[in-house]
């Protein structure tokens, strides 16, 4: 059954491709979740370097100013803390080496939620499929998680072990969780705005369409904007 969920947990660590996924994704309740005092954390598993269309454009470039900008970014959501990793933008796979990095991350942080895209939502309507990179980091993160992050025979020189209490999956086609944006839905706006390479459209246009989509969770939800999850919880 749908729940709205008002709990502010402890810790919370985001795992996502690109340095602007958190924020499309989950900004407003990231940002909500840190002002009601959670310590948030974010894990960027791409540099982000084909993030543009232009032929001209540097890479490497590229993917040092998608590091400020994710830096400007944090501050505006509130952040204790982003790191990312040196994967290569469009070509992440489930593979040890990220699972054993994101289990690292999770041992560090020890969070008591960790939010990340949903794999298993790869087609929405007939318009649009999900990023290769999302549904990647879903499943190495969910795998991560569990069993590896609270087992000690896995990945055993990566921290002491560490059990995550609840799953939360963005970009869902079936949400059970809704989390109350109506006072972060502008600290999302501004957060993305912060990711400047992006935007190809005009500001005004994004603004629009981040609010249609939390409008719409919003009437589901029973308030007047918010951010739908699959909740997945393994310890009580």
């Amino acid at each position: 059954m749908a729940e709205l969920v008002d709990a502010i947990p402890a810790r919370v660590l985001g795992v996502y491709a690109h340095p602007d996924d958190p924020e499309i994704s989950c900004g407003g309740t990231l940002a909500r979740w840190a002002q009601g005092g959670a310590e948030v954390h974010v894990l960027i598993c791409t540099r982000g370097e084909k993030g543009s269309p232009d032929p001209n454009q540097d890479p490497d470039e590229l993917a040092a100013t998608r590091r400020e900008e994710m830096s400007s970014a944090a501050e505006v959501l509130g952040l204790a803390g982003h790191r990312s990793l040196e994967n290569d933008d469009g070509e992440l796979e489930n593979t040890a080496a990220l699972r054993r990095n994101i289990v690292s991350v999770i041992r560090e942080v020890r969070p008591q939620i960790v939010v990340c895209p949903d794999p298993t939502a790869v087609f929405f309507g007939n318009t649009y499929y999900n990023h290769h990179d999302h549904r990647a980091t879903g499943w190495a993160t969910l795998d991560a998680v569990a069993p590896a992050a609270g087992n000690p025979h896995y990945f055993p020189d990566a921290g002491p072990v560490h059990h995550v209490a609840a799953v939360y999956l963005s970009g869902t086609m079936e949400p059970d969780a809704w989390i109350d944006i109506s006072d972060t839905l502008d600290v999302k706006v501004e957060a993305l705005f912060r990711h400047a390479s992006q935007l190809t459209e005009t500001g005004e246009f994004f603004r629009t369409f981040l609010k249609e989509r939390a409008e719409e969770a919003g009437r589901a939800a029973g308030v007047r904007y918010a951010e739908g999850f699959r909740r997945l919880t393994l310890f009580t």
